[in-house]
């Protein structure tokens, strides 16, 4: 991923769904998409670095659900809409849940989607609309186009980034104190 135009200064630990302790000393900032397939394989495979490092206060998860215009991730959109962003336990799992089954609710009508999500998981409408918004805004003011896209401070990547890479950033990041 070409991260020479990104510009991660614009990029805040404001909104999206905060996953573990505020206090954590390293933040995590992914925007990411629930129908992109790229997204789904970053948080399967990070998670097995990134949960124990949640679990121990060293690490929060600031997860922007970003809203993309792509046909393909339109579906992700629709399910955006229908995150509880005040109940973070709750809303991991639902993540977690639409990203395992990405195939088969990826493959309905776009107006089948919420329903399947309302049905699968017990989701209603959130009114997430303002906060859909100001991340787009943030991700447009950044220079953020692709998903995933994922900061810990000065370090931008995406998917292809192995578990031995990211703890390296983290335990830089927990040496250095910011």
């Amino acid at each position: 991923m070409d991260t020479s135009n990104i510009n991660a200064s614009k990029v805040t630990t404001n909104g999206g769904i905060h996953l573990g302790e505020k206090s954590a000393p390293v933040k995590v900032i992914e925007f990411i998409n629930l129908n992109c397939p790229f997204c789904k394989q970053w948080w399967e495979e990070s998670a097995a670095v990134l949960d124990p490092y949640v679990a121990d206060g060293k690490v929060e998860r600031i997860v922007k659900l970003f809203d993309k215009e792509k046909p393909g991730l339109r579906k992700g959109n629709v399910i955006h809409h229908l995150l509880d962003y005040n109940d973070s336990v709750k809303t991991k799992e639902d993540i977690e849940y639409f990203l395992a089954q990405q195939q088969e609710w990826g493959k309905l009508e776009e107006s089948a989607v919420a329903e399947y999500a309302m049905t699968k998981r017990s989701l209603t409408d959130q009114n997430n609309k303002t906060e859909a918004g100001r991340i787009i805004t943030e991700a447009s003011e950044a220079n953020v186009t692709l998903v995933p896209s994922v900061f810990i401070g000065e370090f931008i990547f995406d998917e292809h980034i192995t578990n031995e890479e990211l703890t390296e950033m983290i335990e830089t990041k927990l040496v250095r104190g910011n």
